[in-house]
């Protein structure tokens, strides 16, 4: 058989504009039988349990973990496995939601009486309302397609799309009415970037201790200059006797003296400070600091207490070593 770059384009489309149709068809048919499955899902007292055969299995293992990581509890259990002992792992709290386009499968079928003695709720996904799985559940959800995106129009491709679209869709449904929010995500994500970029606090990642410059207002400018070149950050606070911040002293003031040919030896760390400096609190989001850096246009940042008192330092290195820039 030979190659034909137009003829896998020309099927490329067809797959896309198969599966995009049987989206806008799911689209016109979402009912009330979905805000009953989403009402069934929030009264949830352990968790939802998904289960699926084949490609529907592949589907419900996803829409599992988005379930679990927008807020409600879920697991995936294989139906195959469940009448081999796994059904073990479903109790009466739980609520199952069965993934299958037939409707029919046998795995699934064999298993459904054992769920009803359980009194477990049922909710079903199938392409088939009339299938025996649909009529078993207490809420089904209408996923049928009017045909597959195969040629042969064989394999699971548009009636998976449709259950992973409609997987979402209920996941989104559920984050909403539960109130679930960014920071909400950020705790089920701490890995992640968007983890990072919410749970990090100034004080994860800001120099403290004996690392964080800064001097007294009289401290001469060789003094300033040692501070400086001891610790590194390429900026002093100079601070009163109760470590409040007065001002601060950069390599950018420093470079921008000796332009202006100004005789540094006599001055003092108070004569050369820069007045009321950015500062951050140390409880601030780090994100919120790598924002301000960004908006005032500096490299460095002095932070404080709730009492306005030094007790650290940060620069943009700091921030990209924790990853949150």
């Amino acid at each position: 058989m030979t190659f034909d770059p137009e003829r896998v384009i020309q099927l490329a489309r067809e797959t896309l504009e198969i599966e995009a149709s049987a989206l806008l068809a799911l689209n016109s048919r979402i009912s009330q039988s979905f805000s009953q499955a989403v009402e069934i899902m929030l009264s949830v007292r352990g968790r939802i349990v998904v289960m699926g055969m084949g490609k529907s299995g592949h589907i419900g293992r996803k829409i599992s973990a988005t379930l679990a990581s927008t807020g409600t509890p879920a697991m995936f259990v294989h139906p195959a496995e469940a009448s081999h002992g796994d059904l073990g792992m479903i109790k009466p709290v739980d609520i199952v939601l069965a993934i299958s386009n037939s409707g029919e499968s046998e795995e699934m079928v064999s298993i459904l009486p054992v769920l009803k003695r359980l009194g477990v709720p049922l909710i079903a996904m199938t392409g088939d309302l009339n299938s025996t799985l649909a009529q078993h559940s207490d809420v089904a959800i209408d996923s049928s397609v009017t045909k597959e995106a195969c040629p042969l129009n064989l394999a699971p491709t548009a009636s998976t799309t449709a259950q992973l679209a409609l997987g979402d869709a209920l996941a989104v449904a559920l984050l909403d009415a539960r109130g679930f929010r960014a920071e909400d995500f950020a705790r089920s994500h701490p890995g992640g970037a968007l983890g990072r970029r919410l749970l990090t606090h100034v004080a994860d990642v800001m120099r403290a201790g004996s690392d964080v410059p800064f001097v007294a207002p009289s401290a001469s400018f060789f003094d300033l200059m040692r501070e400086m070149s001891a610790k590194g950050l390429g900026a002093s606070a100079v601070v009163d006797s109760e470590r409040r911040v007065l001002g601060i002293f950069t390599d950018g003031d420093l470079r921008r003296l000796i332009e202006r040919g100004v005789d540094l030896r006599p001055l003092t760390a108070e004569e050369v400070m820069h007045r009321n400096p950015r500062t951050v609190r140390d409880d601030a989001l780090a994100v919120e600091a790598a924002q301000l850096m960004e908006l005032n246009r500096i490299t460095s940042v002095l932070v404080v207490d709730a009492s306005q008192r030094l007790c650290g330092a940060l620069n943009s290195n700091d921030l990209m070593r924790a990853k949150v820039i």
